[in-house]
């Protein structure tokens, strides 16, 4: 034993040199990578500097976004600040609660200044914007230099670049106006494959799989090169997912253990399609309100208990009925004087996976969110404190009280409207027909519903605002933020008026917000009609009709801060077709 116990310090050290020689050879890489993306910056620079035609310019901005993409996994991952700014969307980031906003800066913002096409006027916009992004990438350079990079965290960065790709990337979200989205879905897949084969592992089958899933994809990649009729989901289903898997596999094949940037989407999660992928207790106020099946019953009963209105006649399911996926079928709801009140029902189901509720966002969760409606004297107009010692003493409710909080001696209000709250997150089902499809369940997808999906994530851009796969507005792959939009929404079908309801103006007053409105999920939208905040569409055809022709302000209506693109998509009829088709399939079967 004595000559192995003289050789375990230098085993020791064997081992700690090998963890920081695979942190060392990648952060090498990175910074090599970083240096190649300032020279291109350079090179734009000097093009934008010449008053270059068009195409030059363009082609000079395309080398340099395809830099960035091999880099893009560790700059989003370990320098979310200034990635934010690197690459985020060309509209102003709003800090809603301190009442200010952050102007937007590079790549997207110099996209809409050389495309479709370049004006000299745009010329000092144009190097200013370069040099901001140029200092953006300082910082990252900076920050890159100095952390260590352990297997881990590149598994983990990976495995949310590839999920980047798939939500953000082929959807056009980051590259709008000049479409590069799957060239630029080539590189950042490369560079996986290049960081991981730095990393000390063993030379598994599943390694062997997974780099040649990458090659594969990137083959279809160039075989596919058009924007709008690229097969996403063909390139999902065949590609991206069985990458996502290998990588999980790849992962415990080398016992290199789980680490999350989020718990939105669970560590062990092999896709982001599987039943499983995604936590509840993300979304949760604190740690007290964890959600438990325990909860959710006690939720249940809560919900159909119309004690909890004044007048004893309305509960939750009276303007959220489960046969209608939790809406109420009409235009907007009614008061209980039976007056119409200003907004319609959106629907309760996937509404636990987002981080603000009702159209206008004004509570942050649905603890809130319930307490809100209960106490609103235009809909239930009940107290949930003057319930407590009715429900408590219920036999009906005794058992469930103790079951969902087994250490509570008397029953408080926070418990009641986390209870509802945690029946409302267990109406996340999953189990729709693009749900079966894309996790490989089924193979019960029409080739109508197959060219919808891809137009949605392509030539439509729907997929920009209504993220795959939960197809709400909140933010992939980390999930913190949930978006709101300015669509331009009219009073009647037809009017040449945007609706009077200012939205999230209404809480903070910024230019911005005005007729601002949660981005809603379009899950089980087949039984949620009428659509939009005002409920002014009945048909999925009339709001497809709608987004086609621009939006309010590509329909005539004067929107000064519209947020979606005033430009037709020029769908055909057959693809407006499609388009409904596909929308249908995100409905849960029972």
């Amino acid at each position: 034993m004595k000559p192995l116990l003289k050789l375990l310090p230098l085993l020791l050290l064997f081992f700690s040199c090998q963890k920081q020689y695979t942190s060392l050879t990648i952060q090498e890489e990175l910074l090599s990578n970083l240096e190649e993306l300032n020279q291109e910056l350079l090179a734009f620079e000097k093009v934008a500097a010449e008053n270059p035609n068009q195409k030059k310019l363009q082609k000079s901005f395309e080398s340099s976004r395809i830099a960035y993409k091999k880099i893009e996994w560790a700059v989003e991952y370990f320098t979310p600040d200034p990635a934010r700014f690197i690459n985020g969307p060309a509209l102003d980031e709003l800090e809603v609660e301190e009442n200010k906003f952050l102007s937007p800066s590079g790549f997207q913002v110099i996209e809409e200044l050389i495309y479709p096409q370049y004006s000299t006027n745009n010329s000092s916009t144009l190097k200013r914007e370069i040099a901001v992004l140029k200092g953006l990438i300082a910082q990252v350079k900076e920050h890159l230099s100095v952390i260590t990079i352990s297997p881990d965290y590149v598994i983990d960065a990976s495995k949310m670049e590839v999920y980047r790709i798939l939500t953000l990337g082929i959807t056009g979200f980051d590259s709008p106006i000049a479409n590069q989205s799957i060239p630029e879905a080539k590189a950042s897949l490369s560079s996986l494959k290049v960081v991981l084969e730095k990393l000390n592992t063993n030379n598994s089958k599943t390694k062997v799989l997974l780099f040649d899933l990458i090659d594969q994809a990137n083959t279809f990649c160039n075989a596919n090169t058009n924007f709008n009729t690229f097969d996403r989901a063909t390139f999902i289903k065949k590609y991206l997912n069985p990458i996502s898997q290998k990588l999980v596999q790849f992962q415990q094949d080398n016992s290199i253990k789980n680490v999350a940037k989020t718990n939105a989407i669970n560590p062990d999660a092999k896709s982001l399609f599987e039943k499983n992928t995604f936590n509840v207790n993300a979304f949760i106020p604190s740690k007290k309100y964890a959600y438990s099946k325990a909860k959710a019953d006690l939720g249940k009963k809560l919900f159909y208990d119309s004690s909890l209105s004044k007048d004893g006649k309305r509960n939750c399911a009276t303007c959220h009925n489960p046969e209608l996926a939790f809406t109420d079928g009409l235009k907007t709801n009614l008061s209980l004087n039976g007056s119409q009140l200003l907004r319609n029902t959106p629907t309760l189901t996937y509404a636990g996976l987002q981080n603000a509720q009702f159209w206008d966002m004004r509570q942050t969760d649905l603890e809130k969110q319930s307490l809100d409606v209960i106490q609103n004297k235009d809909e239930m107009h009940g107290n949930l404190k003057d319930n407590l010692t009715r429900i408590q003493s219920n036999t009906g409710y005794k058992k469930l009280i103790k079951k969902a909080f087994p250490n509570a001696i008397k029953l408080e209000e926070w418990q009641l409207q986390n209870a509802i709250a945690s029946y409302v997150r267990s109406l996340n089902k999953f189990n729709s027909r693009f749900d079966n499809y894309f996790s490989g369940a089924s193979t019960s997808f029409s080739d109508e519903e197959k060219l919808g999906f891809n137009l949605f994530a392509g030539k439509g851009k729907c997929a920009t605002c209504h993220f795959i796969p939960l197809f709400n507005g909140t933010v992939p792959p980390i999930y913190k933020k949930t978006e709101q939009e300015v669509i331009g929404t009219p009073q009647t079908k037809n009017g040449k008026i945007i609706d009077q309801d200012l939205g999230r103006f209404t809480q903070y007053k910024m230019a911005q917000l005005k007729n601002a409105f949660k981005t809603p999920t379009l899950r089980n939208i087949a039984q949620t009609g009428p659509y939009m905040h005002n409920g002014v569409f009945k048909s999925l055809e009339e709001v497809v009709v709608f987004y086609n022709e621009g939006g309010g302000a590509g329909n005539g209506i004067t929107v000064e801060n519209q947020t979606l693109p005033s430009d037709k998509l020029n769908l055909t009829l057959a693809e407006q077709k499609a388009l409904v088709a596909f929308m249908k399939t995100l409905s849960d079967t029972k």
